[in-house]
């Protein structure tokens, strides 16, 4: 049998992660049935790869690091950003199309899902993280430091790959899609201007 924290630790890798990840799919999907490269456009997906940023350097980190003061300072960073950031993606969302009430479920996954991920890690490394306010029976370690006990190789590649094919690319497309709207936008615009004082003529 194994002992909780072990357990706790599979929940993290083997079902928080991928739910997170396919409710970030979900969402790349429900963004793009609206077509948001002829409406919110560019800077929204733009706040969706800060988003991705936000979240993912600190997964990374806690993948391949030691988990101490410094690596927890660096997610409760990037979780209140990543907050912050959703709440500005949002507001200029709805302003611009119309956000689906399922659209609306999926974001409530992808705010819950890193704070989730967060407490659990928090228990994990509780005396770190209790070291961040001088708290605790460890002093804080501030040191980036490979894992002593590492993960597998194969859940390490395994994991990297899904999120380069289920996250990484499809946000890509979808940056990559509003800005050749946008730029086709710029091209006929241009174009219409060009030919009004001829016409005018």
């Amino acid at each position: 049998m194994l002992d909780p924290a072990t357990l706790l630790r599979h929940y993290l890798l083997f079902f928080i992660l991928p739910l997170w990840m396919a409710a970030g799919l979900t969402d790349y999907v429900l963004h793009k049935r609206a077509q948001i490269e002829d409406n919110a456009g560019t800077k929204e997906s733009i706040l969706h790869a800060l988003q991705l940023g936000e979240a993912g350097i600190p997964v990374v980190l806690a993948l391949l690091l030691e988990i101490n003061a410094l690596i927890f300072l660096v997610m409760v960073l990037a979780f209140i950003l990543h907050e912050l950031t959703s709440l500005w993606d949002v507001s200029y969302a709805s302003a611009h199309r119309d956000v689906s009430p399922l659209e609306q479920h999926v974001h409530s996954f992808m705010e819950v899902l890193p704070l989730m991920a967060l407490s659990f890690v928090t228990i994990l490394y509780w005396n770190q993280f209790v070291a961040l306010i001088g708290l605790g029976p460890e002093p804080p370690r501030f040191e980036l430091r490979p894992k002593s006990n590492p993960l597998s190789t194969g859940y390490l590649v395994g994991l990297f790959l899904c999120i380069m094919l289920f996250v990484v690319l499809p946000y890509g497309e979808e940056l990559w899609r509003c800005l050749r709207a946008s730029r086709s936008r710029h091209i006929r615009d241009n174009t219409k201007q060009a030919f009004r004082p001829s016409q005018a003529a």
